[in-house]
C-alpha cells in the first residue's frame, strides 16, 4: 500500500509539472503532440484535444512533446505556425518556466492545506538533559516545559532553539515543572554538533533534547497564508543550499539520494499519516521545481539558458554546439541518477 501511495504521489507531482508546460504551450499557440507520465513502453493512452495522453512503464519522470521540439534530436525542427520553433525566445522561456512554476504553486497549495489542518509542531518540552551541560548544571530536568526566555513567550521548540542560538550572555528561563513555575538562569555554551547536511558545525546550545511532545498550530487566515509562503520559501532555500554544498564538495556525494530514497521516504510518510504525506509531497514538488531550473541541457533550465542567449545576442545557439551540450546534459543527468541509485542500494545493503 505504501509503495502504491509513493507511486501516486510521484506521478501526481510529475503530472502537475508537465501540466504547467502544457497549458503554457497551448496559451502560446504551440501544438502539443504527446503528454506522457513515465518513459518507455506505453501502458495506456487516449487522444483528446489533439494530444496523445499516455502512461508509460518507467515512472521516473514525464514529458510534454511539443511540435518542433525533440530533446533526443535537437536538429529536428518545424517552422509551422503552431510549432515551438517559431515562437520568440520570451515565449519559449514562458513555456519552459511554467513547469517549475507549477511545482512551486502546488507546494504552496499543499502547505496551505496542511496549515488549514493544523500542522503539528514540537512543544518546548525537555527530554534528555546532557550531563555537565549548562542545562544540567542550572538544574533543568526531563519533562520541564519552557514557557518563556528573557520574557519572550515560547510555544514551539524551534522558537526556543533560535533564541538560544542567537543569544548573547545569560538567559532567564521560565520553566513549568509539576504544575509549579521555576525561574532558571544559565549561559549557553558553544558546542560542536551536526546540521541537516551532516556537516560538523559549532553553535550555542544549552545541552537539552526534545521530549518529542507535539501540539497543533491553530492558524488564522492570514497566518495560514504566511505559513504556506514561509514553508515554500524555506523548502526552496533548503534545496538550493543543499545543491550548492553538493557542487562545491561541502556535502559528500554519498549523501545524494535517488528514486529508491524518494519511494522509501514517501512510504515512511504514508505510515506516519496523511499530514506527513502532504509535507513530503510539498517538499518533493519544490525539489522538482528547483532541479528543473538547473542550467543543464535536457532540463528546463538548459533550454532557458539557450533562449536567454538568443534573447541577448539576437541569434540562436550554434546547432552543433547545442547538440553537443544536449548530449553532455543527458550524460550528466543519467550520471546523477545512477549515482543516486548506487547510493540508495548501498544504504539498503548497509
Amino acid at each position: 500500500m505504501s509503495f502504491l501511495v509513493s507511486l501516486i504521489v510521484i506521478s501526481a507531482l510529475i503530472f502537475f509539472h508537465e501540466l504547467g508546460h502544457y497549458f503554457a504551450a497551448r496559451a502560446m499557440g504551440v501544438y502539443v503532440e504527446v503528454f506522457s507520465i513515465g518513459f518507455g513502453r506505453r501502458i495506456a493512452s487516449f487522444k483528446r484535444w489533439g494530444t496523445e495522453w499516455k502512461l508509460a512503464i518507467i515512472p521516473l519522470g514525464g514529458y510534454v512533446k511539443m511540435k518542433g521540439q525533440d530533446d533526443s534530436d535537437p536538429t529536428k525542427k518545424s517552422y509551422d505556425n503552431d510549432s515551438y520553433n517559431v515562437k520568440t525566445p520570451s515565449q519559449k522561456i514562458f513555456i519552459l518556466l511554467a513547469g517549475p512554476l507549477a511545482n512551486f504553486v502546488l507546494a504552496f497549495v499543499l502547505y496551505f492545506v496542511i496549515a488549514l489542518g493544523g500542522p503539528n509542531v514540537l512543544s518546548p518540552v525537555i527530554g534528555n538533559v546532557v550531563k555537565e551541560s549548562p542545562a544540567f548544571l542550572a538544574g533543568l530536568e526531563t519533562n520541564d516545559t519552557v514557557r518563556s526566555i528573557n520574557g519572550t513567550p515560547i510555544t514551539e521548540w524551534k522558537e526556543m532553539a533560535e533564541i538560544i542560538e542567537a543569544s548573547d550572555g545569560q538567559l532567564s528561563l521560565e520553566v513549568e515543572r509539576g504544575g509549579y513555575i521555576h525561574f532558571i538562569t544559565l549561559s549557553p555554551k558553544i558546542t560542536q554538533t551536526t546540521n541537516m547536511f551532516n556537516e560538523v558545525i559549532e553553535k550555542k546550545m544549552i545541552g537539552i533534547g526534545s521530549a518529542g511532545v507535539s501540539h497543533k498550530l491553530e492558524l488564522g487566515v492570514g497566518e495560514t497564508l504566511s505559513y504556506a509562503t514561509e514553508q515554500t520559501a524555506f523548502a526552496s532555500t533548503l534545496i538550493f543550499t543543499g545543491l550548492k554544498k553538493l557542487i562545491v564538495g561541502e556535502v559528500p556525494a554519498k549523501e545524494l539520494g535517488g528514486i529508491i530514497s524518494i519511494v522509501k521516504l514517501t512510504s515512511d510518510a504514508t505510515d506516519a499519516g496523511w499530514m506527513s504525506v502532504l509535507f513530503f509531497a510539498a517538499l518533493i514538488s519544490v525539489n522538482l521545481g528547483v532541479l528543473n531550473l538547473l542550467p543543464i541541457p535536457a532540463l528546463d533550465g538548459g533550454h532557458i539558458m539557450f533562449n536567454l542567449y538568443e534573447l541577448i545576442f539576437r541569434r540562436e545557439v550554434n546547432e552543433e554546439i547545442m547538440v553537443k551540450l544536449t548530449i553532455a546534459g543527458w550524460v550528466i543527468l543519467f550520471s546523477l541518477m545512477g549515482l543516486g541509485l548506487y547510493n540508495d542500494i548501498n544504504r539498503l545493503v548497509g
